[in-house]
């Protein structure tokens, strides 16, 4: 700082002079002039730069040319000139390559990044200033290269600049013709490799072709690798700075005149490839992830987030994370074909081979890393490439046959069904996490549309009163639901005459009183009175009611409202189809989660709670489709078609038979709550699968009520 404040001090006594510009150039001449005769004069070769005077030298020289361009205003000033004419950025390019004295390059790399930075005027577009720029820039990124630190600030600041003035993006990357079809040839090269290597899951990623291997997008995805972490900061920021550049020109020549989605893409394989495949599926389950500017602000991950291999698990997430920024960054065109990247390489390339393998451990840990990846992908172009790669782009009504148009999408619904627990439990997260993400397509593809012609109701039915909201064949659906023998049968059958009857369903009189909220509170207690009262255990624990689910239903509401706002929903459920084409079918993902929830009384615990998650996810849509489909208890249902109130139903009379032969249900049946509620220790009971399963039940049904409850207009509340 006091050499600056002396240098400033003679330029100012300069300027007071009549000739200010002559001294001013003078003294900079005097500086170039004695760098270059150092060179004339010098003998010992090995002195380091360090120990010479040039470095002062070119801190002077940068100095007068801050200062001049501070007093010429928008002229060009004569030092400014006479560095352009005498090509002298050239010259220190050339001598910072010969690395002579030892050191140069790192003195000349801090020269240009300051000249860069610190210069208001636009200069990169100046042939003697680019030029030399680009000799600099293949310079950097060389094998076992000691000035990766340098060349980190040198390409921040050519970027800054590039950000400053898009316009000379041309001039940075030296695109030609025969450049972007040499990139264009690498892509689909990258993309086949990607393809026909799908049957080797431990396949690794081919490095870069040698034609992609120069210019600044390859050189600053290389110190992205550096071990030192300032250098890959310094080095994603840059990359971030270009690719934001917002004109869809700059984003077009960025994706076809660069291999930058390519090497992205590549990257991100790699990374993954490096996490070992003994990973515990619980710790992956438990990570909560990071944004990838976090690995630059702590050493490791949190020490809750240590694991076996979490360095890797860490390092990929976290360039999964910079991927999707930059595609959500980056101008439409170019985050397009990242995604896109992305999905041929990473996503059908290894990500595909390893779900659609036989090995159950296999599966089991590439799925739970995709259920976190899921939660991780923030970019729309990036999360639509990610849709297309899991369920696809169908979105005509599914048929049973309908096995083969997308086996990714079938083999992991099927994994829902799965042999092992646990593969079941992790994919029902992955679809978890998707019903969680702003893409309208999930719905409409696992589910609504399905039910967007209705034909899970009689035809004809569904006609509401515009009045109270209350739907005409109301008397009808009441009186069938009240006389269906199932009713009566499963009743009689279970011995427990005396005792309340199985279900409470309000008389005919009160279904047509003309209040949307007798209707809703109709549609509440059908769930709470699902489970017989002796199966029944919360109310014996205290804060265990039905109201406990309101406040987080009302709040899961409103995110999937904020969620679909945008999304065109209808208001009200069609009237059915006169004369239904086919038969209806819920699809395969809902045939699957109702067949899990038929068996909820045989299956473990935890797969039961991810069961009826995702139910409860479902539910919550405010789709009038999907709403009347899983939470009204009184639609007429077509011949065969089965709905979630009805499967429960079917549940409940399975259960009435089983705890006939259990003594003394509802005492084991708290004993069971309050273990899982950790009041008391674990103890070896009788029928521990059923009993866990019965409290899920409630649980669930009580969980229903309060979703149904909530999703009433705020006025009827």
């Amino acid at each position: 700082m006091d050499m600056f404040n002396k240098v400033t001090s003679f330029l100012q006594q300069a300027l007071e002079t009549r000739e200010p510009s002559i001294n001013l150039l003078d003294s900079f001449v005097d500086h170039w002039k004695a760098i270059t005769n150092y060179y004339i004069e010098t003998t010992d070769e090995s002195r380091p730069v360090k120990q010479t005077d040039i470095p002062w030298r070119l801190r002077q020289m940068l100095d007068i040319l801050v200062y001049e361009e501070t007093q010429q205003g928008e002229e060009t000033g004569p030092c400014m000139e006479y560095l352009l004419q005498h090509k002298i950025l050239e010259t220190l390019c050339t001598l910072g390559k010969a690395q002579y004295p030892p050191g140069m390059s790192q003195q000349v790399m801090l020269f240009f990044s300051k000249v860069l930075s610190q210069i208001q005027k636009p200069v990169l577009h100046l042939i003697n200033v680019y030029r030399p720029v680009q000799k600099l820039i293949h310079l950097c990124g060389l094998p076992d290269s000691m000035t990766e630190t340098e060349e980190s600030q040198f390409l921040f600041a050519v970027c800054t600049r590039v950000k400053k003035d898009p316009y000379v993006l041309n001039y940075i990357l030296e695109i030609t013709k025969d450049s972007q079809k040499r990139c264009s040839s690498a892509s689909d090269e990258a993309v086949e490799e990607g393809c026909s290597g799908a049957s080797s899951p431990e396949r690794a990623p081919s490095p870069p072709s040698p034609s992609s291997t120069s210019g600044i997008i390859p050189v600053l995805m290389h110190l992205g690798k550096s071990q030192k972490s300032r250098v890959v900061l310094r080095s994603m920021e840059s990359l971030l700075l270009l690719v934001s550049l917002p004109q869809e020109d700059t984003g077009h020549l960025l994706a076809e005149g660069t291999p930058l989605c390519h090497l992205l893409a590549q990257r991100l394989t790699e990374l993954y490839c490096l996490i070992p495949s003994s990973l515990d599926p619980a710790d992956i389950h438990s990570y909560s992830g990071a944004q990838w500017r976090d690995q630059f602000t702590q050493d490791s991950p949190e020490e809750s987030q240590s694991f076996p291999g979490s360095e890797n698990v860490h390092s990929f997430f976290c360039f999964l994370d910079y991927c999707s920024e930059l595609t959500k960054e980056a101008p439409r065109v170019l985050g397009v074909k990242i995604a896109r990247a992305i999905h041929l390489q990473w996503l059908e390339g290894v990500i595909q081979p390893h779900l659609l393998q036989m090995s159950e451990v296999g599966i089991l840990v590439h799925t739970a890393l995709l259920s976190c990846s899921v939660r991780h992908i923030r970019s729309p172009a990036l999360l639509e490439e990610l849709v297309q790669f899991l369920l696809g782009s169908d979105t005509h009504c599914e048929q049973p046959q309908d096995t083969h148009t997308h086996i990714l999408r079938y083999r992991l619904i099927e994994h829902c069904n799965h042999i092992s627990d646990e593969i079941s439990i992790t994919t029902l997260r992955l679809f978890e996490e998707l019903l969680q993400k702003p893409s309208k397509s999930i719905l409409t593809n696992l589910v609504l549309r399905n039910l967007e012609k209705c034909s899970y109701r009689l035809p004809g039915s569904g006609v509401t009163d515009e009045r109270h909201g209350v739907e005409s064949d109301v008397l009808e659906e009441t009186e069938e639901l009240e006389e269906d023998p199932f009713f009566t049968d499963m009743y009689e059958d279970s011995g427990l005459g005396g005792q309340e009857p199985l279900l409470t369903l309000p008389s005919v009189r009160e279904r047509h009183n003309p209040s949307a909220h007798t209707q809703v509170a109709d549609i509440v207690n059908s769930f709470l009175c699902l489970v017989p009262q002796e199966a029944k255990t919360s109310h014996l624990v205290q804060g265990a009611g039905y109201d406990t689910y309101v406040h987080d239903a009302h709040k899961l509401l409103k995110e999937c409202i904020a969620l679909s706002r945008d999304w065109n929903w209808p208001d009200s459920a069609k009237t059915t189809e006169t004369n239904p084409a086919t038969d209806f079918y819920e699809g395969h993902f809902l045939q699957i989660l109702f067949d899990r929830i038929a068996r909820i009384l045989e299956q473990p615990y935890e797969l039961n709670l991810q069961v009826t998650s995702v139910l409860s996810k479902l539910a919550v849509f405010p789709h009038a489709h999907l709403h009347e489909y899983l939470l009204d208890p009184y639609i007429s249902l077509s011949p065969g078609a089965r709905s979630l109130f009805s499967t429960l139903v079917r549940v409940i009379g399975d259960l009435m038979q089983r705890i006939q032969h259990i003594q003394n249900v509802t005492d084991k049946l708290m004993m069971i709550r309050r273990q899982l509620m950790g009041l008391e220790e674990e103890t070896m009971v009788d029928h521990v699968t059923l009993l866990k399963g019965v409290i899920v039940l409630e649980e669930f049904c009580k969980e229903l009520a309060a979703i149904a409850f909530v999703k009433l207009p705020i006025e009827e509340q």
